[in-house]
C-alpha cells in the first residue's frame, strides 16, 4: 500500500476524494477521537486517541497539501484568488497566520473553514456564516458574533469569554469545554421548542447572559 492510499484509508475515504471530503472526514474523525471526550482515567483509550489524532492530522495535512498543489498547478495564472464574501473589506483568514485578532470579517462566508487554534479575539464576525466551521481551541475572546450563523460549528475548548453572541444561531453547535464566562447570548438560538440543540458538556457559563436574559450563576 502506498502512502497516499494509507492517508485515504486513515480518513476512511476512497482514493481520489475531493478536498471538501478530506476536510469533512477530518472534522468528523477529530470529533470522534478527541481526548476530551474520553475519561481521563482510561489511560489506554487516551493513548489510543492521541495516536489516532496524530495519524488523522498527518493524513489531512498530506492530502490537503497535495490537492492544493494540484489545484494551483492547473489554475490559470491570469485568474486571481477569489473569496466569496458579501463584505468587500474582509479577507479570508490566512492559513499561515494564526493571529487574526481585531480583524473585520463581518458578514463573511467562512462556512466549512478550518480556523482551529486561530486568535480571533475581538474580531468582528457579526452576521458571518460560520456553519460547519471547525474552530477547536479558537480564541474568540471579546469577539463580536452577533447574528452569526454557527450552525453545527465545532467550538470544542474555544475561548469565548465576553464574546457577543446576541441573536446568533447556535443550533447544532458543539461548545463542549468552551469558556463562555461573561458572554452575551441574549436572543441566541439554542433550542427547538423545549429541546436543547447545543452541546455544552463541560462548558463554563459563569456570569454569561443566557438567551432569555438571565445571568447564569
Amino acid at each position: 500500500m502506498s502512502d497516499l492510499e494509507r492517508y485515504y484509508r486513515i480518513l476512511e475515504l476512497e482514493p481520489g476524494a475531493t478536498l471538501d471530503e478530506v476536510n469533512q472526514a477530518y472534522k468528523d474523525l477529530v470529533f470522534v477521537w478527541h481526548p476530551d471526550r474520553i475519561p481521563k482515567e482510561n489511560l489506554r483509550l487516551q493513548q489510543k486517541a492521541q495516536d489516532k489524532l496524530k495519524a488523522i492530522n498527518e493524513a489531512r495535512d498530506k492530502l490537503r497539501s497535495l490537492k492544493t498543489k494540484h489545484q494551483s498547478t492547473h489554475k490559470p495564472s491570469s485568474s486571481p484568488f477569489h473569496y466569496e464574501t458579501p463584505s468587500q473589506t474582509s479577507q479570508p483568514p490566512s492559513t499561515h497566520n494564526p493571529d487574526l485578532s481585531g480583524k473585520d470579517y463581518s458578514r463573511a462566508n467562512l462556512s466549512n473553514k478550518d480556523l482551529s487554534g486561530r486568535n480571533l479575539s475581538y474580531a468582528n464576525l457579526s452576521g458571518a456564516n460560520l456553519s460547519d466551521t471547525f474552530m477547536h481551541k479558537v480564541n474568540l475572546r471579546g469577539a463580536n458574533l452577533s447574528e452569526a450563523n454557527l450552525f453545527r460549528a465545532n467550538l470544542l475548548l474555544a475561548d469565548m469569554r465576553e464574546a457577543n453572541l446576541r441573536a446568533a444561531n447556535l443550533i447544532g453547535a458543539d461548545l463542549s469545554g468552551a469558556d463562555l464566562r461573561g458572554a452575551d447570548l441574549t436572543g441566541a438560538r439554542i433550542r427547538s421548542g423545549e429541546r436543547l440543540l447545543v452541546k455544552l458538556i463541560g462548558a463554563n457559563l459563569a456570569g454569561a447572559i443566557m438567551p432569555d436574559g438571565a445571568i447564569h450563576q
